[in-house]
C-alpha cells in the first residue's frame, strides 16, 4: 500500500484529532439533580471535572465512534492506494505504436468489445497515466511525469512530460492510427533526446537521468535491433494481439506490358498467408470502377522453421554466455542451453490477370470470401485492397548516340518493338540539340560518349536516359575514380524493375570504372560489384537515367541474356516514367508524394482517399510535394491548365491519381510477438500485456467514515430518548 498525499493527512491529523479531544475535555454535562442524602454528591461532582483541562478520558461510545470518523476521513485525505504492476518511477515515457498492425482486430476493452490493438493500447496507457503519483501538499517535485511519444515509419512527441493527468489523457484520447509500416529507432531517439539532463558536479559529465520507457505496441518492429536504450533506463514492453491471429493479404500488386505487343497488359498480384492452414480467396480486379474478372486463389498455409545458420548460433552463444555467467562453475550447462526458436514462414500464393487493354487504367484489386462474394472481413483489413496506375501504351522514339564502329546495344534497340530509333554520333546529336529537335525522342541512350557537362548541369539532357560506360558530370553526385580492377556483380536490387528479371551473378567486368557517389545525392547504386557501385539510377528535377558506368564491350555481358531484357526493360521503365509525368504514381503509407506538373498549372487541389482536400502550391519547375502520407487507397491531384499523357481531363479540372498501398509483408504478418529484441536490451511482454491500474482506497474510507457517522448518529439519539 502506497499513500500519495501523506503529509496532507499528517497536518490535518495534528490538527483535528487534538481538537476533537479537548472538546470532549471541555464539554460540560451538568443537569439538575434532586438528593436525598449527601452520599450522592460524590457522583454529582464529578460533572464538575469537565471544566478541568487535563484528565483521564473516560469510556465513551460516542467519542470512539466519533475518533472512527476523523480517523477514515484523515486516512482517505492521505490517498492510499494499492499499486499493481504499472511501473513506478519519476519519468515515463510511453511510445505508442499506431502503425498498420495496430489496426488489427483481436482486442477486447474494460466493457468486453471487441477493439483495435490501438484502441486497447490508449486504454492501458489511460490506466498507467491514473497510477502516476501525484504532487504532494508540500512536496511538489515529487509527482510523476510523462511524455507520449507516437511512431510508425516516423516518430513525432504528441505530449512533453507533464504530470497532468488531464492533458496526458487528452493527448492518447487524440491519436488516430496510421496506415503506415513500423519502425521504432527513431521514436527511441526521440525519447531519449527529451529526456531530462543532470551534470555531475566538479566533473562537468552530462548524464541522462534514468527513465522508464513503455512500449505499447504488438511487437511487430523489424528495426528494434538497431534501437537502444541508455543501460539506466529501464524498458517495459506491454504486449497487445495474440500470437495465432492469422491474417490473408495483398502484398504486392504491379503491371507489365509485352515487349512484342504494348497493348498487352499483365497485372500480377501477390498474396500472403500467416494462417496455419491453407485459404481460399478469390481476387477481384476492377478496372475504371468496373469489375473486370475474378480468379481464385489458394494460398498455402504458414510454415514453422527453425531458426538455423548464423542466427541459431547466435543465440545458442548468448544464452552459453549468460549460463556461464550465472552459474558456480562458469561454465554453461546443456540444460542453460535454450531449445531452438521458430520462425512462421508465410504462405505465398497470387494471381496473373491478363487483358488487352492500351489505354491507361486505374486498377483496383479486392479480395473476398469464396462463395459470399462479400469484402474478405479478417482481423487486418487494410491489405485486403490494393490500387495500380497503369500508363498508356505507347511505343517511344528512342535514340542512340555512340562513337563506337561496333555497339552491342544497338543490336538490341533494333529488335525492340519502338516507334523510332535513330542512330547517331555525337556530332549530330549537338545539332539536333541545336536545333532545339530533341524533343523527338523519348528516351536516349548514350554509348560510351557524353555531351560535355556545363557547371551547373549533370550532362545529361533533359528527360530520360540511358547511360553505357561513361559518367556524367559531378552535379550527378557521382565522383569518377577512374578504371578499376576485375570484379564481377556481388548484390543487386532484385526488386527494382530493371533488373528484376535480368540475373547478374554471370556478368564478369575484366576492367571495372571505380566510382563514389555522394551520400544524400541524387544518384543511387542499384547493383554493386566488389570494387563498389555498378549500375546506377541517377532522379533530378529533369533529369531520370540509368547509368552503367563501366564498358559493356569489357565485359561478357552482350553475349549474355541479362543484356537484352536489361535493356528492354530499361527502356520501359524510363518510357513508362515519361508516360506518368515524372513521378512515381504507387505509394507506400510513410512515402513521400512528389511530382511534376505542367508548368502553367493553377489552382492545384489534392484529395486524400478519406475525401479530404488540401491546396498545393507548385514550386518553379511544376514539382509538388505532399506528406507522408499515412493511407492506403487513390490520391487525386487536380488543377486547371493543360494536361500531360495520362491525365483524366473533368469537369473543367484535369486529373491524376496516385495509388498508396501497404504492401509489406512484415506488417501483415499480425502475430504478435512475445519479447522485443533491442540492440542491448531483450524485453518480455508483461503479463497480460497492459500495466494494471492502482486501486484507489481513499474513497471506501469515506465511504467507511459515512457509515460510521450514521451510527454515531443513531446511538446519540437513542441515550437522548431513553
Amino acid at each position: 500500500m502506497t499513500f500519495l498525499s501523506p503529509t496532507v493527512a499528517i497536518v490535518a491529523a495534528a490538527i483535528a484529532l487534538p481538537t476533537l479531544l479537548i472538546l470532549y475535555f471541555l464539554k460540560l454535562r451538568r443537569r439538575d439533580m434532586e438528593i436525598s442524602t449527601t452520599l450522592l454528591w460524590r457522583k454529582a461532582v464529578q460533572d464538575l471535572q469537565a471544566n478541568a483541562p487535563f484528565q483521564k478520558l473516560r469510556r465513551n461510545i460516542l467519542l470512539l465512534l466519533q475518533l472512527l470518523v476523523l480517523g477514515a476521513a484523515i486516512f482517505a485525505l492521505a490517498q492510499p492506494q494499492i499499486s499493481g504492476e504499472a511501473k513506478r518511477g519519476q519519468k515515463h515515457v510511453i511510445l505508442i505504436d499506431r502503425s498498420a498492425s495496430m489496426l488489427t482486430r483481436d482486442e477486447t476493452d474494460s466493457r468486453g468489445r471487441e477493439v483495435t490493438r490501438l484502441d486497447a493500447a490508449k486504454e492501458s496507457a489511460g490506466e498507467l497515466v491514473e497510477s502516476l503519483r501525484e504532487a504532494g501538499l508540500l512536496q511538489r517535485d515529487s509527482a510523476d511525469e510523462a511524455m507520449v511519444v507516437l511512431f510508425d515509419t516516423t516518430a513525432t512527441v504528441r505530449q512533453n512530460f507533464t504530470g497532468d493527468k488531464g492533458i496526458l489523457k487528452s493527448a492518447l484520447d487524440s491519436i488516430n492510427a496510421t496506415e503506415s509500416p513500423t519502425l521504432i529507432k527513431e521514436a527511441m531517439r526521440l525519447a531519449k533526446a527529451h529526456a531530462p539532463q543532470r551534470i555531475v558536479e566538479g566533473q562537468g559529465l552530462d548524464f541522462g537521468e534514468p527513465i522508464t520507457i513503455h512500449i505499447f505496441s504488438d511487437g511487430n518492429l523489424p528495426d528494434a535491433s538497431e534501437a537502444k536504450a541508455d543501460p539506466t533506463d529501464e524498458v517495459l514492453f506491454h504486449r497487445f494481439g495474440k500470437a495465432e491471429t492469422g491474417n490473408i493479404a495483398i502484398t504486392g500488386v504491379r503491371s507489365d506490358r509485352s515487349f512484342e505487343d504494348p497493348s498487352q497488359l499483365s497485372v500480377y498480384v501477390s498474396l500472403q498467408n500467416n494462417e496455419t492452414t491453407q485459404r481460399s480467396v478469390d481476387i477481384e480486379l476492377v478496372i475504371d470502377g468496373v469489375v473486370s474478372g475474378i480468379r481464385n486463389s489458394l494460398v498455402p498455409a504458414a510454415s514453422s522453421t527453425l531458426l538455423s545458420g548464423v542466427a541459431a548460433a547466435r543465440e545458442r552463444r548468448d544464452q552459453a554466455d549468460i549460463a556461464a555467467a550465472t552459474s558456480e562453475t562458469g561454465t554453461a550447462t546443456d540444460a542453460a542451453l535454450p531449445e531452438p526458436e521458430t520462425k512462421i514462414e508465410p504462405g505465398i500464393g497470387g494471381v496473373v490477370f491478363q487483358i488487352s487493354r492500351s489505354e491507361g487504367a486505374v486498377i483496383q484489386i479486392n479480395l473476398r470470401s469464396p462463395g459470399t462474394g462479400e469484402l474478405l472481413a479478417d482481423a487486418l483489413r487494410i491489405d485486403n485492397q490494393a490500387w495500380l496506375i497503369v500508363p498508356p501504351a505507347r511505343k517511344l522514339a528512342v535514340a542512340l548516340i555512340t562513337n563506337r564502329g561496333i555497339s552491342p546495344v544497338a543490336d538490341v534497340l533494333e529488335g525492340l518493338p519502338l516507334a523510332r530509333l535513330v542512330t547517331m554520333a555525337p556530332a549530330d546529336f549537338d545539332r539536333f540539340r541545336a536545333d532545339n529537335r530533341l524533343g523527338e525522342f523519348d528516351v536516349f541512350v548514350f554509348d560510351g560518349w557524353l555531351p560535355e557537362a556545363a557547371p551547373e548541369s549533370v550532362g545529361l539532357p533533359p528527360g530520360r536516359s540511358i547511360v553505357l560506360g561513361a559518367v556524367p558530370g559531378a552535379r550527378s553526385g557521382i565522383t569518377d575514380k577512374g578504371a578499376g580492377p576485375a570484379t564481377g556483380i556481388v548484390d543487386w536490387s532484385r526488386d527494382h524493375p530493371v533488373l528484376r528479371y535480368a540475373p547478374l551473378d554471370t556478368l564478369v567486368i575484366i576492367e571495372s570504372r571505380q566510382v563514389e557517389l555522394e551520400q544524400g545525392g541524387p544518384t543511387v547504386a542499384i547493383a554493386r560489384a566488389d570494387t563498389g557501385p555498378a549500375i546506377l539510377e541517377l532522379t533530378t528535377a529533369d533529369t531520370h537515367a540509368i547509368i552503367v558506368p563501366f564498358d559493356t564491350l569489357q565485359t561478357n555481358w552482350p553475349f549474355n541474356l541479362s543484356f537484352v531484357i536489361f535493356t528492354a526493360t530499361a527502356i520501359n521503365y524510363l518510357g513508362d516514367d515519361l508516360g506518368l509525368s515524372g513521378g512515381s504514381r504507387q505509394l507506400r503509407p510513410g512515402s513521400v508524394l512528389s511530382d511534376r506538373l505542367p508548368l502553367n498549372a493553377t489552382d492545384v487541389r489534392l484529395r486524400t482517399p478519406a475525401g479530404e482536400e488540401q491546396t498545393l502550391t507548385p514550386a518553379a519547375d511544376g514539382r509538388i510535394v505532399f506528406g507522408p502520407v499515412t493511407e492506403t487507397g487513390l490520391f487525386t491531384v487536380s488543377w486547371k491548365g493543360p494536361e500531360g499523357p495520362s491525365d483524366v481531363v473533368s469537369g473543367g479540372r484535369v486529373r491524376r491519381a496516385y495509388a498508396s498501398n501497404l504492401s509489406d509483408p512484415a506488417e501483415s504478418m499480425v502475430g504478435s510477438s512475445e519479447r522485443v529484441d533491442l540492440a542491448n536490451d531483450r524485453v518480455s511482454a508483461r503479463q497480460g500485456g497492459a500495466a494494471a491500474a492502482v486501486q484507489r482506497l481513499w474513497p471506501w474510507f469515506l465511504l467507511g467514515a459515512l457509515a460510521v457517522m450514521m451510527l454515531e448518529w443513531f446511538i446519540y439519539n437513542r441515550k437522548v430518548h431513553v
